[in-house]
């Protein structure tokens, strides 16, 4: 089952997606339909797809992102430090960082390039949505609390970014503009038949800039599968419904960084304002949106050196 959120004549909705109309949900939205724990069928009159906006899904109480593909961790590597191959501790946990769910937004919306970026980045990811809340959770028992899954964009200021995370932090305003998923959430049982025998779906992905193919590639690649990720997520705590656990980028093109770095040079380009980004993981759907035009930087000043005197 497909479920979407959309706005139709003004008004805000959610509904099931059948072939290419969706049918109202007598709900306030998705959020409350994942959390009550009932899966409803359509009920409402169907509308034609290209009636209505597609907004994102869900927005998520939290967003984890992982990085789970060997190959992007190694091309971003190099093209970030300059160090080849991959450190040791990527294998040895599924790394996550968490980021900020007030930036969700859905196929469709403009992605301003946020304030003082020069290298706006893609990130082609699938994302799972958490259906039931969990602790310390086994893989086994992680499975039973997938409700679906999504496409994932994790937009990325890549020039901000290299400078935050030299830190030792993590990543701040360079992931903190906008994070594309959608273009609705496909329930877990819809995927079950691409299941490889290792546990992987075995989905292909594919990315676009302006009708241009840039990356493709197959979740499959993941190091961890989702069971794996969720388990490490709840280790010492809880996920809840609607939490959303990104893949991290897959490799063979998922982002411009990894391209950079394995041919030594920005080619392709950064991308900028008006460049069109349509991204396709198989048996969930296409997003798309645009770069447009964001808000001036309103400069902050360095850092006064402290002078470390105590009280006496």
């Amino acid at each position: 089952m497909r479920y979407a959120a959309y706005t139709h004549r003004g008004r805000q909705r959610c509904g099931v997606v059948q072939g290419d109309a969706v049918h109202h949900l007598d709900a306030p939205d998705l959020l409350t339909v994942i959390t009550s724990g009932n899966r409803p069928e359509a009920a409402g009159p169907a509308v034609p797809l290209d009636e209505v906006t597609l907004l994102a899904p869900i927005q998520p109480p939290t967003v984890r992102d992982f990085v789970s593909f060997e190959e992007h961790v190694e091309g971003v590597r190099r093209s970030v430090s300059g160090e080849a191959g991959v450190p040791d501790q990527w294998y040895a946990a599924p790394t996550f960082y968490f980021t900020n769910p007030y930036a969700i937004i859905g196929t469709g919306e403009p992605v301003p390039v946020p304030p003082g970026c020069e290298v706006l980045d893609f990130e082609l990811e699938v994302a799972v949505i958490i259906g039931e809340e969990g602790r310390d959770l086994t893989p086994e028992q992680a499975r039973d609390r997938i409700f679906g899954y999504a496409v994932f964009n994790d937009w990325s200021a890549r020039d901000l970014q290299s400078a935050e995370m030299q830190v030792g932090l993590g990543p701040c305003k360079g992931k903190d503009t906008a994070t594309t998923l959608g273009p609705w959430i496909v329930t877990a049982d819809e995927l079950e038949p691409y299941r490889d025998a290792e546990g992987f779906l075995n989905l292909a992905l594919s990315v676009s800039v302006n009708g241009t193919e840039i990356g493709r590639d197959l979740l499959s690649n993941m190091g961890w599968p989702f069971e794996d990720l969720i388990a490490y997520a709840s280790r010492g705590t809880r996920v809840r419904p609607g939490d959303v656990l990104g893949s991290g980028t897959c490799g063979n093109g998922g982002c411009l960084a990894e391209l950079w770095g394995v041919r030594g040079n920005r080619t392709p380009a950064p991308l900028q304002v008006g460049d069109e980004v349509t991204m396709t993981a198989e048996g969930i759907g296409t997003i798309t949106n645009t770069v447009t035009e964001g808000a001036a930087l309103h400069p902050i000043p360095a850092a006064r050196p402290r002078p470390r005197t105590r009280p006496s």
